[in-house]
């Protein structure tokens, strides 16, 4: 009830700033943080991406303008309402809801999604609120086993209890309250396929820890879960990616923050992050040079831009992406397969663990 009253009085207060501009004769404008990437810094301290502090000015009274203030007004009366009611919608709910035809003209409000949803985001970084925050969703991406009960509007949930699928991680996750979290540590699996053979063997179990499944970039909800889990509880988090600058980029994502959402790395990044693989030097380790792939120039070119990030600058990545870029080669994590289905969780993964093979 408190978020609520003070995310209704920033969406207010917007309100009554350009009103007031009017009311003494001002040409109507609000402030936007700049999201490109020449506003992005690093800061190293944090070990997080974050937003800088340039803005840019949104008129009214501007030809090129008014359409979007007109639009970001709209956005915001409708994440006012829902907020107020208490329910959510989906940003594609929203979409529809305030798309219309105005008067008597040919000139609608929207004409797709692609123009209301940089609007949403554009609310998140000039309110400092996240889009949940505003009780707008997207769907369910990432889900989640472990020894672990919450509680979630009102039902009681068990995820040691909820046979081969695993809890499905919604969008919002800042009102599920945890009742039991039994864990040593969490670990974070890029891929579905890994997910699901580690949850078929009980790894979880066995390691007493928490798996979650990211399905690819992990969504707003699973990273907030994670880091809530690892803040909260003090959980180490490990992440399993493939051995490829995309699911390395991955893996900074979780730790770091991303470019995109820079503004909300406070509350999606988790800085204690450490990656246990697939490196590159885990394919001669671990005998998979019958399994690897060849990078494309895509590839390529992506390791090498990683190699200019600051938050990739440690001299174990460095080696791992210059060994990618010298042998032009990649592994996924299925890879490990190839020494037999239960290798990943009978092998690869206790021996990394036993020996604390992380990369920062």
């Amino acid at each position: 009830m408190e978020q609520r009253k003070k995310v209704q009085k920033k969406i207010c207060d917007l309100g009554k700033d350009v009103l007031s501009k009017i009311n003494t004769g001002k040409s109507p404008f609000i402030e936007i943080p700049i999201r490109s990437l020449s506003n992005v810094v690093w800061d190293e301290k944090k070990g997080l991406l974050k937003l800088g502090e340039n803005k840019s000015k949104r008129y009214f009274f501007n030809v090129g303008m008014a359409r979007k203030f007109m639009q970001t007004f709209l956005v915001a009366s409708f994440c006012n309402d829902i907020v107020k009611e208490n329910i959510h919608a989906s940003i594609r709910d929203m979409y529809y809801n305030l798309k219309r035809t105005l008067g008597d003209t040919h000139e609608n409000t929207f004409e797709d999604q692609e123009e209301s949803n940089p609007l949403i985001v554009d609310l998140e970084t000039s309110l400092e609120v996240l889009r949940e925050q505003l009780h707008l969703i997207a769907d369910r991406k990432g889900v989640v086993a472990g020894n672990v009960k919450i509680r979630d509007r009102g039902d009681l949930i068990n995820w040691s209890k909820l046979g081969s699928g695993g809890w499905s991680i919604p969008s919002t996750v800042e009102n599920i309250k945890f009742e039991k979290v039994n864990a040593k540590f969490i670990l974070v699996i890029e891929k579905n396929a890994g997910f699901e053979r580690l949850h078929e063997d009980r790894f979880w179990k066995k390691y007493n820890c928490i798996l979650v499944g990211t399905g690819g970039q992990a969504a707003r909800g699973t990273r907030r879960l994670i880091k809530r889990l690892n803040q909260e509880f003090k959980l180490p988090v490990y992440v399993l990616t493939d051995s490829d600058s995309y699911g390395w980029y991955i893996y900074s994502v979780i730790k770091s923050g991303s470019m995109a959402l820079a503004h909300a790395s406070e509350q999606l990044g988790t800085p204690s992050a450490r990656f246990i693989g697939l490196t590159i030097s885990d394919i001669a380790d671990y005998n998979l040079e019958k399994s690897v792939i060849k990078a494309t120039d895509r590839d390529i070119k992506r390791a090498k831009e990683l190699l200019t990030y600051p938050w990739f600058d440690h001299k174990e990545w460095k080696r791992e992406i210059k060994l990618m870029i010298q042998k032009k080669i990649k592994a996924e994590i299925e890879a490990l397969s190839s020494r037999g289905l239960k290798f990943l969780s009978e092998v690869y993964l206790p021996e990394k663990l036993k020996k604390k093979e992380f990369l920062p």
